[in-house]
């Protein structure tokens, strides 16, 4: 059968479209002049989408998205069919056979990706069993440039990030005009993958195997009792317990569906299942309770013969090998208990079984013998039964060990020596008489350590401070408090995010009122974002970027403009604050004769707040414009002399 092939304008000149014969690209020919060759030709691989104008339309069209390779972008070929009389079966007939090609030579690079030059089989296996579970392609979770050009899920992650949704639309807003939109976001996204390829996942989970039978609960509305199943529930039970899919297809449609699922979940087999005690209260059913005798797990024995248990954990093995049936009977421990004592605890056991066999293992190598590892063999060895391990050392041999100490090389006296040689013995044993006398008169730790309260602890005193004087401690004590308010302000109801600083709490705002404190995270988030552009188009080295870079450096003058604004209006809540407490004090003094003291340094908030968090930010923004003038001065003084050479 011939490709597929029909008249086609591209670009207002008239051609044709047709498939290769191999079914691996599209092409497109023009009629003038004749015989020419092909002046387009798209590879299959390389197409990304397909979009045709709907039956009701005069026109016949059909555009195609290509993608390059090592380009991010899709690019856009828009091809109208002339043919006065069968345009529209030509161009059905194209997109279908571009369908199909594309599809097969998806698959086909995704088992070719997996083979590694493999066999046949294990080509195929390994495309089987790389699968994800919810049927969606996780290549793309590693793929930076799929992420980036991922509209929908960015979108998605805009609209569960609230934070970062405002930063991108204040950030749109304020960008430059040299900059397009498609520009921003492309930058922008890229300082985000790893937030995306989290959002990626995150999408992607599904909730595994869950013990059905106890989530299904029946609830009583106006004295009846109503019972919810979802199909999937349904499909779930059937596959968590076998017993209950053979009653169901030995008893349906004997029974309709509402009537057998009304009946089971008031059955004593549904007690049963759930591993409950079944009393003699409980409601008998003619039909479901001939099933309470079967076994549900009859493969669970075959589960246990095909598997290895160890033999020094195999208590069956150890019945069968040496028995204790005689003499005096084992430790209740060792003794199997009935179904009918535990139910629960079997039942729930051998459920998790079933959920648990369906998860493949992660951490074992298949490659492995089936059989204790060498890890479980350790655990398990009776060590006591063990002799001592043989050292293993490595004995160093050092010829000459006076090179490893200080000392001096020409009179061999080490450090600490010459030190002690240049004190006073004299001055040095009067000391030691002093401290013992005092520690003798009056012992304690305080005196032997040389605490002295009575010290007034002057820093303006040029003399040392001696340990455990009023200075020391009250300088320590600075310290640790100072310490501990900074491990208190990085970690307390402030949690750091992508767009900067997160929407505080009233404890973490450092004096600031909400709103100004949310207009500060939203001024240091867009910043930042214009600083990174800044960076990209400064570093790049590209001339055609400088009216750009000027834009650029325009918008962050802006930005310290809003940053003074923020500062000024911090600056104004707080005098109001100061305003209002001086009222409250004349108002005290009104009513009691009597001053009140405050100290309005308490009082939080200001400007000089604002410029404390902000001021890496103000730092950053003057470096990038020291930068730029540094640049733009070295740019013109190279014009200046090529104009002075000409």
């Amino acid at each position: 059968m011939a490709p597929p092939r029909g008249s086609a304008a591209y670009k207002k000149n008239d051609g044709t479209l047709a498939i290769s014969k191999d079914g691996q690209s599209v092409s497109w020919t023009p009629v003038a002049p004749p015989g020419s060759k092909p002046a387009l030709t798209l590879p299959v691989s390389s197409i990304t989408n397909l979009q045709q104008t709907p039956a009701t339309s005069a026109k016949v069209m059909l555009k195609i998205f290509a993608q390059t390779q090592g380009s991010s972008a899709s690019e856009q070929y828009v091809f109208s069919f002339t043919s006065p009389t069968s345009a529209r079966p030509e161009a059905d007939a194209i997109k279908d056979a571009l369908g199909k090609a594309i599809q097969a030579a998806k698959s086909s690079s995704s088992i070719l990706a997996q083979s590694g030059g493999g066999s046949a089989a294990m080509t195929i296996a390994n495309a089987v069993t790389s699968l994800p579970p919810s049927g969606g392609n996780t290549d793309a979770w590693y793929d930076d440039n799929r992420l980036k050009s991922d509209v929908q899920l960015q979108q998605s992650l805009l609209k569960t990030n609230p934070s970062l949704s405002k930063t991108f639309v204040e950030s749109l807003r304020t960008k430059p005009e040299s900059i397009t939109s498609s520009q921003f976001t492309s930058q922008f996204w890229s300082t985000r993958v790893h937030l995306l390829r989290a959002h990626a996942i995150e999408k992607n989970q599904t909730r595994g195997a869950y013990n059905v039978l106890s989530s299904v609960k029946p609830m009583t509305v106006d004295g009846t009792t109503k019972l919810s199943i979802s199909k999937e529930q349904i499909q779930l039970i059937f596959s968590q317990h076998s017993l209950v899919k053979r009653v169901y297809d030995e008893n349906v449609p004997k029974l309709s569906e509402e009537a057998f699922w009304s009946r089971f979940f008031q059955s004593r087999l549904f007690k049963k299942l759930k591993g409950e005690r079944i009393s003699e209260n409980d409601s008998t059913d003619q039909v479901l309770d001939k099933y309470l005798q079967h076994d549900e797990d009859e493969e669970r024995g075959q589960r246990l013969a095909a598997s290895h248990v160890p033999h020094i954990i195999d208590v069956e093995g150890n019945e069968e090998n040496h028995s204790q049936r005689k003499g005096n009977q084992p430790d209740f421990t060792m003794r199997p208990t009935s179904m009918d004592r535990v139910p629960i605890i079997r039942t729930l056991n051998a459920l998790s079984e079933k959920i648990m066999v369906h998860v493949p293992p992660n951490d074992v190598d298949p490659s492995l013998p089936i059989g204790a590892d060498e890890e479980t063999f350790n655990m398990l060895a009776l060590r006591d039964l063990q002799g001592d391990a043989e050292e293993n050392r490595v004995i160093l041999n050092v010829k000459d060990q006076s090179r490893f100490f200080s000392s001096n090389k020409e009179t061999g006296i080490s450090t600490d020596a010459a030190l002690y040689a240049k004190q006073d013995p004299v001055q040095v044993l009067r000391l030691l008489k002093t401290d013992l006398a005092r520690m003798t008169s009056n012992p304690g730790l305080e005196n032997a350590i040389g605490v002295d309260k009575d010290s007034s602890g002057d820093e303006s005193q040029p003399k040392k401070s001696h340990v455990g004087s009023k200075a020391s401690l009250a300088a320590a004590t600075k310290q640790i408090l100072a310490a501990v308010c900074q491990q208190r302000v990085q970690t307390d109801d402030l949690h750091a995010s992508a767009a900067g600083f997160s929407t505080a709490l009233p404890s973490s705002t450092f004096g600031l009122s909400v709103s100004v404190f949310d207009r500060l995270s939203l001024t240091h988030a867009t910043t930042t974002e214009f600083l990174q552009h800044f960076w990209s188009a400064f570093l790049s080295g590209d001339a055609d970027r400088a009216e750009e870079i000027s834009r650029l450096v325009e918008t962050l003058n802006r930005a310290m403009d809003r940053i003074k604004a923020v500062a000024d209006d911090a600056d104004q809540e707080r005098t109001k604050e100061v305003e209002k407490m001086k009222k409250q004090m004349r108002d005290h003094y009104e009513r009691t004769q009597r001053k009140m003291k405050i100290d309005f340094d308490s009082i939080g908030g200001g400007a000089k707040v604002v410029n404390q968090l902000l001021g890496p930010t103000v730092e950053a923004i003057r470096l990038a414009g020291k930068e730029y003038k540094k640049a733009l001065t070295a740019a013109s003084a190279v014009a200046m002399e090529e104009d002075e050479v000409t």
